[in-house]
């Protein structure tokens, strides 16, 4: 910056990239957070079934980012890529948008369920391009603020904590823009699809996207871009490529572009870590330019590279449950709510899918709190410069979800009990929804742990040329929670509707349904995974402590 001024906040590019991704959120959200609805009421599909099809469509679109990733990170430019699959997400939105216009004009449900079923598919397969790029390209912008301040030679300590205190500024903001565009998306589009119909309700996210498309381009100018004279040969996946290659072919031939190559390859046959894959010498050092020192960067090996990922495996598996947990509110919690007392005054009834806001809502308000008195707190007690380890934010949240998914428990057993004693006596009046309040709100606390901290986890544990794979490995964990959710329904209703399904768990009579055996059954899986967590974590040993180790050495 002009004159040696230090910048205090993020940058413009990081601030346009945090509402682009408010926007997203507010068109996925607006469509995703009362699918399920849309499939029950208008496309008139059994609870089950809508339930499964809503958890395998999320799967797919959080799944995707691990199988996109490897090619963003070694062959396509990130910023085309977003253009892209903005591009194809858009595209999908018209496409769903149609068949709700179709299905209000014509009575073939063939038609409809071709179309509905492309269009989520193209809505599926842009975001997840779209998501795991985004945030990679936002974290170049940031890396840049970093390196920029490091113009400014302060002492190693306190570049540690600029840098760590920047980075957790950034994911923050990044959630808190995300969380913004969520509540919009349920609150406001629940709202006018329960009132106004469902082609304005799905014709507002398209539009949206459309915004954002406009929005991205109009940032050309601001973004910083990858260097396109970097070797792909020096990538990542390249590399694992090349080393599958070479395994299978029995290659002993390789190619190495430069004599710096040749160095870092001695080091990893000694079984070393590279530590530069630049020369040392003090005439390079003398002469190197600001590019120079962006490609000394740590070296990896494609088994090092496959050694990284099956390290956080273990933590990655944990964490699968609390991914299970957070696909109830757009499921069964919302399916719940059409069953509840719903009214406020004469004319007004709340739309079940709008209680998913209090989840954002919570996370919106209290995150000041968790930032200005919970962390300064916990900096106090544990002496440590974060306050709480990355691995105990996420632990929280998870044991909070836990919490969560009981009190959801309890709540269910009572509505059914009430739902059993209106046949008896129908002056009786249905739970009201409000009850359903205490589990979205414990919900968004845990949000505030594991969310952001599984997001930080996997940036500052994959290599930066890995980073659009780091975020795809946190998006990817609630793309399998989504098909183990789906596989759970399928297996739990073909065994409990065994019996002519008099006791079919989700029955699409409400008050026959036993959802509460499902949230129990929940509830103990994710206490038997949080305590296998807890068990990893002990034994688990981040890249930033083997980084200052080797300072250390």
């Amino acid at each position: 910056m002009a004159g040696g001024e230090k910048r205090k906040g993020l940058s413009k590019s990081c601030v346009l990239l945090i509402v682009i991704a408010g926007i997203e959120r507010y068109a996925f959200k607006g469509v995703a957070s009362n699918l399920v609805t849309y499939l029950t009421d208008v496309v008139k599909m059994s609870n089950s079934r809508a339930a499964t099809t809503v958890n395998t469509w999320s799967g797919f679109t959080f799944m995707l980012p691990l199988f996109s990733a490897p090619f963003a990170d070694s062959c396509w430019d990130r910023f085309f890529t977003i253009l892209a699959s903005s591009c194809v997400y858009f595209l999908g939105l018209v496409g769903l948008t149609f068949t709700a216009y179709a299905r209000s004009r014509s009575t073939s449900k063939t038609i409809s369920l071709y179309f509905l079923y492309t269009s989520l598919s193209l809505v599926a397969l842009g975001l997840g391009v779209l998501n795991p790029s985004l945030q990679a390209f936002g974290a170049d912008q940031l890396d840049h603020d970093l390196d920029h301040d490091q113009d400014h030679e302060p002492s190693p300590s306190e570049d540690k904590e600029v840098k760590s205190n920047r980075k957790t500024q950034f994911f923050q903001w990044w959630y808190f823009g995300v969380c913004a565009g969520s509540l919009l998306g349920v609150t406001v589009m629940a709202y006018i699809q329960d009132t106004f119909g469902w082609v304005l309700g799905f014709a507002i996210p398209t539009a949206s996207m459309l915004l954002l498309i406009f929005l991205f381009l109009c940032g050309c100018g601001v973004y910083v871009y990858a260097d396109p004279s970097q070797d792909l040969k020096a990538k990542p996946f390249q590399r694992i490529l090349d080393t599958v290659r070479e395994k299978v072919w029995g290659k002993n031939k390789i190619t190495l572009v430069n004599n710096h190559d040749l160095n870092a390859m001695e080091l990893e046959l000694q079984d070393q870590k590279p530590l530069c894959n630049c020369s040392n010498t003090e005439a390079h050092t003398t002469t190197k330019s600001s590019h120079d020192e962006k490609s000394c960067k740590p070296g990896f090996s494609g088994l090092g590279i496959a050694k990284l990922l099956l390290r956080l495996l273990p933590i990655w598996t944990m964490l699968l449950m609390f991914a299970v947990i957070f696909q109830q509110p757009a499921t069964f919690f919302t399916k719940q709510g059409m069953t509840m007392k719903r009214n406020i005054g004469p004319n007004f009834k709340i739309p079940p899918a709008t209680l998913q806001s209090t989840i954002t809502l919570s996370i919106i308000l209290l995150m000041p709190f968790y930032d200005k008195i919970l962390i300064p707190i916990a900096k106090k007690l544990t002496k440590n410069e974060k306050g709480i380890s990355v691995m105990e934010r996420m632990g929280i949240g998870m044991f909070l979800s836990i919490i969560a998914i009981v009190i959801a428990a309890l709540v269910e057993r009572k509505r059914l009990k009430i739902s059993k004693m209106m046949k008896i006596s129908p002056d009786l009046d249905p739970l009201n929804i409000l009850w359903l309040l205490p589990q979205y709100i414990l919900l968004g606390i845990s949000d505030i742990f594991t969310v952001v901290g599984m997001q930080e986890f996997f940036y500052s544990e994959v290599p930066v040329s890995m980073r659009t794979m780091g975020f795809a490995l946190y998006t990817s964990v609630f793309g399998v929670g989504s098909f183990v959710s789906a596989a759970l329904i399928s297996v739990i209703e073909s065994y409990t509707s065994s019996e002519g399904g008099k006791h079919n768990w989700f029955a699409d009579d409400m008050s026959e349904a036993r959802l509460d055996n499902y949230y129990w059954l929940l509830a103990f899986t994710s206490a038997i995974s949080f305590l296998m967590y807890l068990v990893i974590c002990k034994h688990f040993k981040s890249r930033s402590d083997d980084d200052q180790c080797d300072e250390h050495c």
